[in-house]
């Protein structure tokens, strides 16, 4: 059996909660423009963790010789379309991820009455839960292929991510509870998902067949690009921003892909097969 990613769900822990707290414990200054820096090229990571290392890898996993079943080519892109779709179902049905550009709308809104834009703020937490969640199935999938080159791959492409994401929720949420200690409990419930559904994805996972952590991993790179997309699109779309958010995607690209090419010439990138 493959050994549990630990140490990962530590260190997305720990960042989640560093990130998360940070605006609500202390007097920093929210900063939008370099959060969306930082957004755009963790977007680009994560565009690129998925088409170049989950989506190669879990195919293929989900295709693999020497199993009892054949996956076809509707089940396999029916995987990614899964985790695309669940993330789009969960938007459209008021429970959002994008929290970046909410808490940027506020900064405009001197002089105004505290805006709540949900009269159910526990489905705040709950849709940022199950996005992080996402995350935490994702390295969890990874981690049960037993390769640690492309459990640290995917998890790198998280953690990156999980800092801005973190930090723009503790901002949100400061705006729209009324006592910081509730702040600080959907800081914790967000940076707890991602490592209790990485272990928790791990140990179910590690016991079935490979072709099934194969899904798991199709269906999280379904997410990876909703995610990635949806925190950067709005940005790109403005004829103001439209240029510098997509260089700073294509940056995040840029940086994955060298990463990703170095490790290939020196010999670490291992196959989970």
């Amino acid at each position: 059996m493959a050994n549990p990613p630990i140490m990962y769900a530590l260190i997305t822990l720990a960042i989640a909660l560093f990130g998360g707290l940070l605006p609500v414990l202390s007097k920093v200054k929210d900063n939008p423009e370099r959060l969306k820096t930082l957004t755009g090229i963790a977007a680009g990571i994560i565009i690129a963790s998925a088409m170049l290392v989950v989506i190669p890898e879990g195919y293929d996993l989900a295709t693999a010789e020497g199993h009892d079943s054949e996956l076809d080519g509707w089940m396999l892109g029916g995987a990614i379309l899964g985790g695309f779709v669940l993330m789009l179902l969960l938007e459209g049905s008021g429970i959002g991820h994008a929290v970046h550009e909410e808490h940027h709308d506020h900064d405009d809104e001197h002089g105004h009455d505290h805006v709540h834009h949900s009269n159910n703020g526990w489905m705040m937490v709950l849709g940022l839960t199950l996005h992080s969640a996402t995350d935490g199935l994702a390295i969890g999938a990874a981690a049960a292929t037993g390769s640690v080159t492309i459990t640290a791959t995917v998890a790198i492409a998280v953690l990156i991510h999980k800092a801005p994401a973190a930090f723009s929720l503790g901002v949100f949420s400061m705006h729209e509870r009324e006592k910081r200690n509730e702040s600080i409990i959907d800081v914790v419930v967000f940076s707890l998902a991602t490592p209790i559904m990485m272990m928790i994805a791990f140990y179910t996972l590690s016991d079935l067949e490979i072709q099934t952590i194969g899904l798991a991993m199709l269906f999280s790179a379904g997410t990876f690009l909703y995610v990635a997309t949806v925190d950067t699109l709005p940005d790109i779309h403005n004829p103001e921003t439209g240029r510098k958010a997509m260089l700073f995607v294509l940056l995040g690209i840029a940086l994955f892909s060298v990463l990703l090419l170095g490790a290939d010439a020196a010999g670490l990138i291992e196959h989970a097969h």
